[in-house]
């Protein structure tokens, strides 16, 4: 069996004046909820083998604070996954199939809608994902990933 786990961005400050989005910092309370997901995966036992993560600033951060409490990890930062589509998901997640737990810190509603593509079958039935909130998605090994193939195994959120 393979894991996904999906870590939605914790809360970022609103975007000053000319600021651009990808510049976005965590805010006082998205540091608190990120160090919360570090202490629930920690404590849950799951950790990932290997973490592709967005470029925003909000995205690194909330991946900081999570790993100053799990300890490190092969990370990876992924242009891709910035405002990435259930579809774009899945071809970044197709190449890492030897990895047997993938972390994927990233941003909705492309995580919220990949939950219920691979769980549901329809990314219509998504429920939400609410800041450093995290998805723990498993399924076969060798299974393509495509609607319905998952099942999600744990959901937290802050």
């Amino acid at each position: 069996m393979r894991e996904l786990i999906l870590l939605r961005h914790a809360h970022a400050e609103p975007p000053a004046t000319g600021q651009e989005d990808l510049d976005r910092p965590l805010s006082a309370v998205g540091l608190a909820e990120a160090e919360a997901a570090g202490r629930w995966l920690k404590e849950k036992g799951v950790m990932p083998d290997c973490i592709l993560c967005s470029p925003a600033r909000r995205t690194r951060e909330t991946l900081e604070a999570v790993l100053g409490v799990t300890g490190y990890v092969e990370k990876k930062l992924d242009d891709d996954i910035y405002d990435a589509t259930p579809g774009a998901l899945i071809s970044l997640i197709d190449k890492y199939a030897e990895v047997d737990r993938l972390l994927v810190v990233g941003h909705n509603p492309g995580l919220e809608q990949l939950v219920a593509f691979m769980t549901e079958g329809s990314t219509s039935e998504y429920r939400g994902m609410p800041p450093a909130g995290i998805a723990v998605l498993q399924f076969d090994r060798e299974a393509a990933i495509e609607p319905g193939v998952a099942k999600l195994t744990q959901f937290w959120w802050p």
